[in-house]
């Protein structure tokens, strides 16, 4: 992505961006409001502090089986990437040539009768104050949906309130008999709703809470045999709750109980644009989240990974070692790789995770980099095998022993920060490497033919 998608650290949200970066976020604010003006198309957005991009892919999943559908892809969710996904571009990057096709494409779009999208399913970033302002005062949404408000962002917020006045002004602006879909599991976004004191207002409540219109209740991991022989995880299932109406939902490859509010949120889109509880229910039979976030995938020798190789901190570790212990399986296998960026919670972060390892009494450990050396310790610590504790370097090595060891029934968990490049080891076990383009994060040329190197 050009380096005019990221922002620089500021108080002003434009006080320290170059000219030039000025004139082109205007002209593709002016050339958007032109094709949305045109095509009519409804709008849907969506923000949160996290959960915007599984919540904007399941309700691309619900809708793109009735209508035209665009989403956002990458981090197409700024001043830069909105309008570029409304033109249907991508970036020009640093390049004139580059951003000149963009300008030709949008004058086509403009020009001439094409088959637009029905429908755009558009995440909005807010980093700083004002983003989430600036984005609705061009695009406005039939549809709101706020996931989540925590801490992210601080740095430029500096205050919760302040995080969670952001994230409410999505409501601002919303067309006529437009829908805000809330997660009120969240108590912020709980209480922000009960202080709003517009009766124009239309909300739909998401959540595992008795009190919410779209209610989540009784979650399952669902199973199926294998050979008539061992149980194998297929994915989480739960019952939905609406209007005295009670269905299953199955999600196959989804495995972490908070991802079933990216879910809840497709299903209250499915609402919106009157599609019933049965159509909603098969489509998200196939919704996965983005590669490389606790996807789950076919190993060799009829194994299980669970792939979270997306990124790592010690809580969401933490969180996806909880997701291994519940899940049954012959043996359970954790690849972990370094953890960066803790600063001084570096040890502290890696020995925490050895803990969570050992309390919910893992069977193998794969320690990969420098850092996590810290959690072999602690194993070693607390008198854990030898004989199942192996440590890399590098997350090629690890794939390599992880490849002679694995049996069949295993399930294994491979996570580490992207620097760890821990896709690598996925792609080593994975039953089809032919499909890791498609289902493993980092594959596009810039990172394929960036080798790993120490960190």
């Amino acid at each position: 992505m050009m380096k005019t998608m990221s922002k620089p650290k500021k108080t002003n949200r434009n006080s320290q961006k170059p000219k030039k970066i000025l004139i082109l976020e205007k002209a593709l604010k002016f050339i958007s409001v032109l094709i949305l003006k045109k095509y009519n198309v409804k709008i849907i957005g969506i923000t949160g502090s996290i959960g915007k991009t599984s919540a904007k892919e399941a309700i691309f999943t619900v809708l793109s089986g009735h209508f035209r559908v665009r989403k956002n892809e990458k981090n197409y969710n700024n001043e830069i990437g909105l309008p570029l996904t409304i033109i249907g571009c991508e970036s020009g990057e640093s390049s004139v040539f580059g951003w000149l096709r963009v300008f030709l494409h949008s004058m086509g779009v403009l020009l001439f009768p094409i088959e637009y999208p029905e429908i755009l399913v558009l995440e909005m970033g807010a980093d700083r104050p004002g983003d989430i302002k600036y984005l609705i005062d061009f695009i406005q949404c039939d549809m709101a949906v706020i996931t989540d408000v925590s801490g992210s962002h601080l740095e430029y917020f500096k205050t919760m309130d302040r995080i969670a006045k952001e994230k409410w002004s999505l409501t601002q602006g919303l067309k006529e008999d437009a829908l805000v879909a809330i997660n009120i599991d969240n108590p912020i976004i709980l209480k922000l709703k009960n202080q709003e004191k517009r009766k124009d207002l239309k909300f739909l409540t998401f959540g595992f809470l008795d009190s919410c219109d779209v209610r989540a209740a009784e979650v399952f991991y669902n199973y199926g045999n294998q050979e008539n022989e061992k149980e194998t995880i297929k994915g989480l299932g739960f019952k939905l709750n609406y209007k005295g109406t009670s269905i299953p939902i199955r999600l196959n490859n989804i495995l972490a109980r908070h991802n079933i509010y990216a879910a809840l949120a497709g299903i209250a889109a499915g609402i919106k644009f009157d599609l019933n509880l049965v159509e909603i229910a098969e489509t998200l039979e196939n919704f996965s989240l983005p590669s490389g976030r606790m996807n789950l995938i076919s190993g060799i020798k009829n194994t299980f990974i669970i792939d979270d190789t997306y990124n790592a901190s010690p809580s969401s570790t933490e969180a996806a070692l909880e997701v291994l212990k519940n899940i049954k399986a012959s043996r359970k296998i954790a690849v972990l790789g370094d953890m960066f960026e803790l600063g001084s919670d570096m040890e502290s972060g890696h020995r925490r995770v050895a803990r969570k390892f050992l309390k919910n009494e893992g069977d193998i450990f794969f320690a990969v980099g420098k850092r996590m050396q810290f959690s072999a310790e602690e194993l070693r610590r607390h008198n854990f095998s030898e004989q199942r504790l192996f440590s890399f370097e590098n997350p090629q090595e690890a794939g390599k022993k992880l490849k002679e060891i694995i049996k069949k029934g295993d399930l294994i968990l491979v996570k580490g920060s992207q620097g760890m490049r821990m896709e690598k080891v996925v792609e080593e076990i994975m039953d089809q490497p032919q499909e890791a383009p498609k289902l493993l994060c980092r594959q596009n040329l810039r990172w394929k033919n960036t080798p790993w190197k120490k960190v």
